[in-house]
């Protein structure tokens, strides 16, 4: 399906922010994607399957703010985001390193496939779904990719 101009220039933000996240772990070890301290006592590994997470959440809740449906609020049914946070790492603990990627890449692909199905009068920035696609998407990417970025030079400079 070709993408019209706002889906593509959505596509596009969302690909260059994905990237950008990508790029921030690229080249490391196995033992540096293992290794705790990116973000409190994650790892880069911890930190890739909460993005997931995330995206995992955009597909179950981006189709209800297409149909106007009130969103799920994380106070209400986890204590908040920090709880369901918590809650979703200690679930995912258990997967190895090669089995967080690949789950990386089969959620992401279902949300770009997603989105690219999405209507385009859904996809001005003012819309829920916008608001909520930034926040579990891209603004994600870049929050947990300048992270990572910042931990990188903390171990380089310490080794």
């Amino acid at each position: 399906m070709a993408a019209s101009g706002g889906k593509q220039n959505l596509l596009r933000r969302l690909d260059k922010a994905w990237r950008g996240f990508q790029d921030s772990y690229a080249g490391l070890s196995e033992s540096e994607m293992l290794r705790s301290g990116v973000t409190g006592h994650w790892s880069v590994r911890d930190v890739i399957a909460h993005v997931t997470t995330w995206e995992e959440e955009a597909l179950k809740h981006l189709p209800l703010a297409l149909q106007g449906s009130r969103l799920p609020r994380y106070s209400e049914k986890y204590g908040g985001i920090d709880a369901f946070n918590a809650m979703m790492t200690a679930k995912k603990k258990g997967l190895r390193l090669s089995e967080v990627l690949w789950e990386q890449n089969a959620i992401h692909r279902q949300l770009i496939d997603f989105i690219e199905s999405v209507p385009e009068e859904h996809l001005d920035s003012r819309t829920r779904f916008c608001h909520r696609l930034r926040l579990d998407t891209y603004g994600h990417y870049r929050k947990h990719g300048e992270a990572i970025r910042k931990w990188r030079n903390l171990i380089t400079n310490y080794e």
